[in-house]
């Protein structure tokens, strides 16, 4: 059953919330490393005692610019903090300190890595992240916990204008901001850390509409998962309200990742609930063009730059250049493993986003732990010129995390090198062909596909270690030439 294309189109904004790399909380000397035990990363200024004085982290700041020069976002030259009040356990002085009527950064935009388009960036600022508020494991103990050692860690916040039309963009989006802050070592960016949050924001519009609906809010989405099964959710329930006869409330919801739905937490706040007032005891924050400049040339190759680069300067198809650029420190594995190699740089793509991807999962390692880039070309080459086969490649690969002697040897010792002696080809082939009067027949016959059938067959007689294309050339010359 075909289904109707539907009449609404969603509209889609996202605010994400990073946490800093910075070595100290955005307004005092507090370390802020996750693990610790709870509020042992705590002081008077994170705790929110009275008198005590926030005083601003320049580190903070130098990664929220570099951040918004990545995003090409207009910097302001004079931005202020301000005092957004609200009463929750999770904040301890009664109200967050952010930015709000002049944030730190404007007008960017971020390319969005699979749909071709770039996505407005309306606002980049800076504000304190809140406690962590949990609850108690025991059920019976009906109580929650605050951990203040996340209190003060410094958060930029980035909202996206509402320009995402699908769960699908808006899973693109995030992947490819996660990839920004891992490039440019903004944020370790970790959602399971909760180093990397989001709220979306949703509402429908019939298509072609230039107006826009009651839009809800659904919050603290941590795994890019959660985004995309919250909204495809949310975008369903709104048209199943609005078709139903219903009206859209202005609301704040919560996800439910075990049921799939989400719920109704509270009112959705406008700016005036918030009370904003400007913050007495921090001044200004002032960013002069030189700074700018400093920031700019200290980024690296931006990764939708990178994957353009490297789709155009090795001939690589848009997909293994959107794997290889995934992290910073695998395009650089390739970029190495390519200077070394003699074979085309498409057969060291293969193995990298193939092979070496899956070893790195199995073996849950980094790639600093993979073989060198020098000895991961030597086996591509290897490969390449027949050396080893193909399977015997990937049994080679599997010996050499850890191991220090060059392919080669190690493939010698494993007995992994291909025989082209023309003794034991030839006697492989026969063997493959032995008690095959019926499909042999039916190559002569005309089903030349059999062929790769026997190859199969005699190598592995061989143990893979027949040369495959010798092999094939001795058995289509003893079928062709031949009355078995």
């Amino acid at each position: 059953m075909i289904r109707a294309p539907s009449p609404w189109e969603p509209v889609i904004g996202l605010e994400v919330h990073v946490q800093l790399r910075t070595e100290t909380k955005i307004f005092c000397r507090c370390p802020h490393r996750f693990g610790a035990a709870p509020n042992t990363q705590v002081c008077e200024v994170c705790l929110g005692y009275p008198g005590a004085l926030p005083v601003l982290n320049r580190a903070a700041v130098d990664q929220a610019v570099l951040l918004s020069v990545a995003l090409d976002a207009e910097v302001r030259d004079r931005s202020t903090f301000a005092r957004k009040s609200y009463f929750y356990p999770d904040s301890p002085k009664g109200y967050q300190i952010s930015q709000h009527d002049r944030p730190l950064a404007e007008r960017g935009a971020l390319p969005l890595a699979r749909h071709g388009r770039a996505v407005p960036i309306e606002r980049l600022h800076l504000e304190e992240d809140a406690a962590k508020l949990s609850r108690s494991p025991d059920p019976a103990e009906k109580q929650d916990r605050l951990d203040f050692n996340r209190s003060g860690i410094p958060l930029v916040e980035i909202v996206s204008a509402p320009a995402l039309r699908s769960p699908a963009e808006a899973h693109d989006y995030l992947q490819t901001l996660h990839r920004l802050l891992r490039y440019t070592g903004t944020s370790d960016a970790n959602m399971e850390e909760g180093s990397l949050r989001c709220d979306a924001n949703v509402s429908i519009r019939p298509k072609g509409s230039a107006d826009l609906g009651t839009r809800t809010e659904i919050k603290n989405l941590n795994s890019f998962r959660h985004v995309a099964r919250a909204l495809h959710y949310e975008i369903e329930r709104h048209i199943r309200v609005v078709e139903g006869g219903g009206r859209i409330a202005s609301e704040t919801r919560a996800w439910d990742g075990a049921t799939g739905t989400t719920r109704r937490l509270r009112p959705k706040e406008g700016p005036g609930d918030y009370r904003y007032f400007p913050d007495p005891d921090l001044p200004p924050v002032r960013v002069d063009r030189e700074r700018i400049r400093r920031a700019r040339a200290s980024l690296p190759e931006l990764p939708w730059r990178r994957r353009e680069r490297l789709a155009a300067t090795f001939g690589l198809s848009r997909e293994d250049a959107l794997t290889l650029t995934s992290k910073r420190e695998l395009a650089d594995y390739f970029e190495a493993t390519v200077a070394f190699a003699a074979a085309p740089a498409g057969d060291v793509a293969n193995w990298i986003r193939g092979d070496v991807l899956r070893e790195l999962k199995d073996r849950g390692h980094r790639i600093d732990r993979a073989p060198t880039p020098e000895a991961m070309a030597q086996l591509v080459d290897l490969v390449h010129d027949g050396t080893v086969s193909s399977i015997a490649g990937k049994r080679l690969l599997g010996k050499m995390w850890g191991r220090s002697e060059a392919p080669r040897r190690l493939a010698a010792e494993m007995g992994l090198l291909q025989v082209r002696d023309g003794t034991r080809l030839e006697a492989w082939a026969r063997g493959a062909l032995e008690g095959q009067a019926p499909q042999i027949a039916l190559y002569r016959g005309g089903k030349d596909g059999l062929l790769g059938y026997f190859v199969g067959r005699g190598m592995g007689l061989s143990g893979g270690k027949a040369d495959p294309k010798a092999l094939a050339r001795l058995l289509r010359s003893i079928l062709d030439g031949e009355n078995t």
